[in-house]
């Protein structure tokens, strides 16, 4: 009987210690799990917030993303970097918003070209080759009628330093603040980064003999310059035409030329005028593009008077906006005269001049 007892008692306190391990497992791997759920919503939470605190943090100026050109004698980008990039910062952008406009306007075979001969490291090789040939010529030139050597290869030295300065100077100062082939190109994939808050430039210059091109993201919300620039040009009456002619004279060289195609005519509808015009020998299939002949258009970017001031100032700021971007990134804004544009607000962070301002500089005074 006691023995019996003794058993019953031990396992009631092996069933009550069994419970009570279990209980605290339980609550054990509970409060773990609770704690986990909590820091995975709080990781949820701040990754959801980050973006947003992230993107509300830029003010107009900032460099958001740069990326350096793939080779200097192919100029290329990687958008796929870039995206990356602007993911990373909270701008989400579709692929017609950035890549389609990007490839439209840069890979393009004669624009590729055009931005290798005009960047600036194929100036800074382009100075000693064309020393060399000046010197070589006006060598040639000289020797016989100058006997001294000595005498000779100082007078051809300095007449080739004098004309290869001559000529590099004529190099940069034909090279106009915005340029139609390149930043006006641009102005079609500004008018979709606005809306995200973007404008896209591209900027070089050499360092340490290096040539370095990039393409330049920055933050800007176009809103305040939108509304200065408006309330600038309906004070000033832009529809005048002492203020609409010095508004063409400044802006006479950008104009755009476009090749267009003409919708071709309809055999039916035309008949036998149209079999009489029908080339003799073809190539199989017949192709529109082949057949209709195509004839070039210019745009002007000068704004029309019938437009509205605001519809004016949007098409100068997408205009300027590659320029400007630009010019502020390589800091060749810090020239422009700003004492009579202090009273005005600056709506730039980072460089002296904002976008309207800059127009207002340029185009209106």
């Amino acid at each position: 009987m006691c023995s019996f007892l003794t058993r019953a008692q031990t396992h009631e306190d092996d069933t009550a210690e069994y419970t009570k391990g279990r209980i605290n497992f339980l609550m054990e791997n509970s409060i773990i799990s609770d704690v986990e759920e909590s820091e995975e919503d709080g990781q949820n939470q701040q990754t959801k917030c980050q973006p947003e605190t992230s993107k509300s943090s830029w003010s107009n100026g900032q460099c958001v993303v740069a990326v350096q050109s793939v080779s200097m004698f192919n100029p290329s980008f990687d958008l796929s970097l870039c995206r990356s990039k602007l993911q990373r910062d909270g701008f989400e952008i579709p692929v017609s918003d950035l890549e389609a406009p990007l490839n439209t306007a840069l890979n393009v075979p004669s624009v590729r070209r055009f931005m290798v001969f005009n960047s600036a490291l194929f100036h800074f090789l382009l100075a000693p080759v064309l020393y060399v040939l000046v010197w070589c010529s006006v060598f040639s030139t000289l020797h016989l009628s100058v006997s001294d050597y000595w005498v000779l290869c100082l007078s051809v030295s300095l007449v080739s330093i004098f004309l290869t300065a001559a000529i590099v100077f004529i190099l940069h100062n034909s090279n106009k603040e915005i340029n139609i082939n390149l930043d006006v190109r641009l102005v079609q994939v500004n008018e979709k980064m606005v809306k995200h808050k973007l404008l896209v430039g591209i900027a070089d210059w050499v360092q340490n003999c290096t040539g370095n091109m990039k393409l330049y993201f920055m933050y800007w919300d176009m809103s305040p310059c939108l509304r200065a620039l408006t309330e600038t040009l309906e004070e000033q009456n832009f529809a005048t035409s002492n203020k609409q002619n010095k508004l063409k004279s400044r802006m006479s060289h950008l104009v755009l030329v476009a090749e267009e195609v003409p919708a071709c005519e309809d055999p039916e509808a035309e008949g036998s005028h149209v079999d009489e015009q029908r080339p003799l020998l073809r190539n199989g299939s017949t192709d529109c593009s082949n057949t209709c002949a195509k004839f070039t258009s210019t745009f002007s970017l000068v704004p029309e008077t019938s437009l509205p001031a605001q519809d004016q100032a949007y098409q100068l700021l997408m205009g300027y906006s590659a320029t400007y971007v630009k010019l502020l990134v390589s800091e060749r804004l810090s020239g422009v005269s700003r004492h009579h544009l202090r009273s005005q607000m600056n709506h730039c962070a980072t460089g002296p001049l904002c976008l309207c301002q800059y127009i207002t500089t340029k185009l209106l005074q």
